[in-house]
């Protein structure tokens, strides 16, 4: 049993030492404040954290959705209805069955699929369906490719458009800062 720990306690001091994260790197005092509130606050506002494996990127660029234009004008413009699914990562907006009339037996669902991150008429896939009810048991479904569609991709591409004008503000200013001796009080930068 001894031999068995000494074996895993030379390991991990082989992968310790060999680990490129745990290097010593030289860097300038300067370039750090010395209270720990502001490095705190610097470090995330540049987005750092830990790295692990030397911290590479892999895949492509990530954005979030709140900073992607089509993706923020498209909840924008579907904001009264329900949402069933949504996947940013997969780029697809679900709606659920939405009806404006409660005396009606039409409704609508949509789904927008995004195929770009660039605000274009080509990065957006928009379908419309209806659903219409003779009774509670006989519904039809079907796809159109009605007014709705062209009209819907247009409201959200001229909203994607001003998003993409006015630029995304950073919202990483309004962090606030709670550190073990403020107790209740909280720092702002």
């Amino acid at each position: 049993m001894k031999k068995i720990n000494f074996i895993i306690f030379i390991s991990f001091l082989i992968l310790l030492t060999s680990c490129s994260a745990l290097k010593y790197k030289k860097v300038d005092a300067k370039e750090f404040p010395p209270e720990p509130e502001k490095r705190i606050q610097k470090n995330m506002n540049e987005g750092r954290g830990l790295k692990i494996f030397g911290g590479k990127k892999r895949g492509g660029e990530f954005e979030f959705a709140n900073s992607n234009p089509l993706w923020r004008a498209s909840l924008d413009i579907i904001n009264f209805m329900p949402l069933l699914s949504v996947d940013y990562g997969g780029g697809l907006i679900i709606t659920d069955w939405y009806n404006d009339n409660e005396q009606s037996q039409d409704s609508i669902k949509l789904t927008i699929q995004f195929l770009s991150n660039e605000v274009r008429a080509d990065a957006l896939s928009v379908k419309v369906f209806k659903k219409k009810c003779l009774s509670n048991n006989n519904c039809t479904t079907s796809s159109t490719d009605s007014k709705i569609n062209s009209d819907l991709k247009l409201a959200i591409l001229k909203k994607a458009a001003l998003y993409e004008k006015e630029g995304f503000k950073s919202q990483n200013n309004n962090y606030k800062l709670i550190t073990p001796g403020s107790a209740g009080r909280s720092k702002a930068k």
